[in-house]
């Protein structure tokens, strides 16, 4: 058997999904930092790109969506996918000490970063001390 029979063969043996399961979005693994500041959260989503992501936060909701856009070298066509779905979305809901309205995102190399600062009231700030 070639690897192109091996291939066929992989795909017919797989169990068929049905239409509503290949819409099920993927849910990214994230990490949550933590600090002085706020958090940051990391979440990893290869083969999104900057204007296929929406990041929304409100007072205490953060809403995290993205389309991946696979693109087939010209001639090929994919025979097999282990992953239905080409979407990502994951929500977290957040605490009442961050601000969310001065959440800041970036992407890079397939890695979201999210940062959400503390409220300023709530930071801890340092108290300069005098001498009389």
């Amino acid at each position: 058997m070639n690897d192109k029979q091996a291939t066929a063969s992989q795909a017919s043996s797989a169990a068929p999904r049905t239409e509503r399961e290949a819409d099920y979005p993927l849910v990214p693994p994230a990490d949550v930092l933590e600090d002085s500041d706020g958090i940051t959260l990391r979440l990893d989503m290869p083969g999104v790109s900057k204007d296929r992501l929406n990041v929304q936060a409100d007072k205490n909701t953060l809403v995290i969506e993205g389309e991946v856009h696979i693109t087939m070298p010209q001639g090929m066509e994919a025979l097999y996918a282990e992953i239905q779905s080409t979407r990502y979305r994951r929500s977290f809901t957040l605490s009442g000490e961050l601000d969310a309205d001065k959440t800041v995102a970036n992407v890079s190399n397939g890695v979201l970063s999210v940062s959400i600062p503390k409220r300023a009231e709530l930071r801890p700030r340092k108290i300069e001390v005098t001498v009389t």
